[in-house]
């Protein structure tokens, strides 16, 4: 699948379910895990996606998946 129709399909998963991990992506993607690791860490290169932990949280592996405002955008871009 090329890259911009995964990111495409990545964004709209986030926007969806923020708190989505990254293994249910992979999953509902249907492409592995380190696949899946890769594009979120391409994604937050560009500044489309942000990536918070919840630091007070105990299971300190969770982590939230934002859109930024340039990520929207890239969003809107690449719809159409």
């Amino acid at each position: 699948m090329p890259d911009t129709e995964q990111h495409l399909k990545v964004l709209r998963l986030l926007q969806d379910n923020p708190d989505i991990t990254q293994r249910q992506m992979a999953q509902q993607l249907g492409i592995s895990l380190g696949g899946m690791n890769y594009c979120l860490k391409a994604l937050v290169q560009k500044g489309w996606v942000k990536m918070d932990n919840f630091s007070r949280n105990p299971n300190k592996l969770k982590y939230s998946y934002l859109l930024t405002p340039r990520g929207v955008k890239a969003k809107t871009v690449l719809t159409a």
